[in-house]
């Protein structure tokens, strides 16, 4: 029994990952806290399922954030980052809108907002990022962001 203790033990050990990096190397994982009050007429448009809104603030993110009211109900939100994931962060680097989709400036990448995938990733074998996700939760008329 004992040796069965110390095998478990073990296998706790050696399953914890120590990993601290970035869940994307070209993205900082800055720590923030916004609030988006929805009574506001500069966010009107996340009263409606499927319209984005860029919200550039600063302290939020690294060059803002993308936020879209979605799901079948419109009670959810999602919110993801502004600059491209797919290289660091520069002049051409903070995306805009087309339609319910976000486009890189340097590359014309393409991200859905529903999803935060990339639609026309190249298939040349290198590693290519998503929309880096932020949490959004809705509390009454205001929608707090946050990483």
């Amino acid at each position: 029994m004992r040796h069965l203790g110390g095998f478990i033990l073990l296998v706790f050990l050696i399953s914890c990952n120590s990993d601290s990096t970035n869940r994307n190397p070209y993205l900082q994982e800055v720590s923030f806290r916004f609030d988006v009050n929805l009574s506001l007429p500069l966010y009107s448009g996340l009263n409606n399922i499927g319209n984005p809104v860029y919200i550039g603030a600063n302290g939020l993110g690294t060059r803002g954030a993308f936020v879209m009211r979605a799901g079948l109900s419109g009670s959810q939100f999602v919110a993801f980052e502004a600059s491209c994931p797919n290289h660091t962060p520069n002049s051409c680097s903070t995306m805009t809108i087309d339609g319910q989709n976000v486009v890189c400036g340097c590359e014309g990448f393409t991200y859905n907002l529903f999803t935060g995938q990339q639609l026309d990733r190249p298939d040349d074998g290198k590693r290519y990022y998503d929309l880096l996700f932020y949490r959004a939760t809705e509390s009454g008329n205001v929608v707090t962001i946050s990483n």
